[in-house]
């Protein structure tokens, strides 16, 4: 092993440990669960509403850093996670999660996301790696049959993007604001993906590997387009539309995706996969700077966003890897230790922990989001310092 690999996977084991995970540690709230927003200036708001994707991530995050690292207070701390969220985001009535609760987990916004099904089975088929805990194994496959059942567009393919909390049609659909109304998202869809190939890997169930499946041809065949790029909105037939160019999505599901075809252990699956991974994380590279990192997205028009988000830049570094490691890349690998230099130079926060949600274009770090919340969570950075020390095992 060179100097410089060795640098690189010090740097990146440090920061998981001493940034990412004690912060996350630091939050978990004296009345139960974990605080729902802190400002980029550390200031923790107790009584911001709790969101079903911060919970879940967190679940994630320690589960597999404990798989990982075997410290007892990650674990600690990704069960009293998953209590809270059994306790207080899953819908007693009807099965699903909310999107939200108040800080005491009193139902909030109760609309049926696909996101936050998909995360919430992500999280806790995680956990029960860790513990074989036959509850948490449960509730996550109670979500998976709640979404077959009830998100599942059986003549045309794929998932409806949200749900009343009672399952019946929205109007408003949208995930988030910088989100589009449409019947059916990229977004969505690979991170159900990503759930389903995690809980796949403990319950080897005929109905969730054949879900998995047609997820996996989808992202192949609809949701990636001609260009190498992922297509983000769509009608329910499929129809696409207008949205922008993700750089950060692109190098994301290009390891996703092999990843997840390899949970199959499907020879047929991989092969069909690997030349739709590589295209994918060739089309994410177009948003590479000089300086290594990766611009956000291109705008319809072609007007580029070159804000360093957080999550694109963890992406960047785990993309390259998977290009480098899989793909034969010979220069994917410096790529991403490229973006790594630029993350340890300038994201991380070492005076109050964790990174900034992103450096603006004038390269000033953005001090207006939060450092936590319900989108700012410690899944991107954390799995891509453990994707490293994998990697490199």
């Amino acid at each position: 092993m060179t100097t410089k690999t060795e640098q690189f996977l010090q740097e990146t084991a440090e920061v998981l440990k001493d940034n990412i995970l004690d912060f996350w540690l630091g939050l978990a709230d004296p009345r139960g669960g974990f605080y729902g927003e802190v400002k980029s200036s550390g200031e923790v708001l107790p009584d911001a509403p709790r969101g079903i994707i911060l919970y879940s991530r967190i679940i994630w995050t320690f589960a597999a850093a404990y798989r990982k690292l075997r410290h007892p207070d990650y674990l600690a701390a990704a069960e009293e996670a998953r209590d809270w969220l059994l306790a207080h985001f899953f819908d007693p009535e009807n099965s699903g999660v909310y999107w939200s609760v108040t800080a005491d987990g009193k139902p909030l916004e109760t609309k049926k996301q696909l996101y936050a099904q998909g995360f919430a089975i992500y999280g806790l088929s995680e956990l029960y790696k860790a513990t074989h805990d036959a509850l948490t194994l449960e509730a996550a496959i109670d979500l998976f049959r709640t979404t077959e059942e009830h998100f599942a567009d059986h003549e045309h393919g794929g998932y409806m993007e949200a749900l009343s909390c009672d399952f019946k049609p929205l109007e408003d659909m949208s995930l988030s604001a910088h989100d589009i109304n449409a019947d059916k998202t990229m977004n969505s869809h690979l991170h159900l993906m990503e759930a389903y190939a995690n809980l796949y890997q403990v319950w080897a169930d005929p109905s969730l590997k054949s879900a998995l499946e047609q997820l996996i041809e989808l992202t192949c065949s609809r949701i990636m387009g001609p260009d190498g790029h992922l297509q983000l909105y769509f009608r329910r037939d499929w129809g696409v539309l207008p949205g922008a160019v993700s750089y950060g999505h692109d190098i994301e599901t290009s390891w996703l995706l092999l990843e997840c075809a390899m949970a199959t252990h499907d020879f047929t699956v991989v092969n069909r996969v690997r030349p739709c991974a590589a295209a994918l994380g060739k089309a994410g590279n177009e948003g590479l700077l000089p300086d290594g990192s990766m611009s956000y997205e291109k705008l319809l028009g072609d007007l580029l966003d070159e804000s360093r988000q957080w999550w694109v830049q963890a992406e960047t570094v785990v993309g390259n890897l998977w290009l480098w490691k899989y793909h034969g890349d010979a220069a994917a690998a410096d790529r991403a230790v490229a973006c790594w230099n630029y993350i340890r130079d300038h994201l991380v926060d070492r005076e109050k922990g964790e990174w900034y949600w992103a450096v603006l274009p004038d390269g000033s770090p953005d001090l207006a989001s939060p450092k936590a919340g319900f989108w700012k969570c410690p899944y991107h950075n954390s799995r891509m310092c453990l994707e490293i020390l994998k990697i490199f095992e």
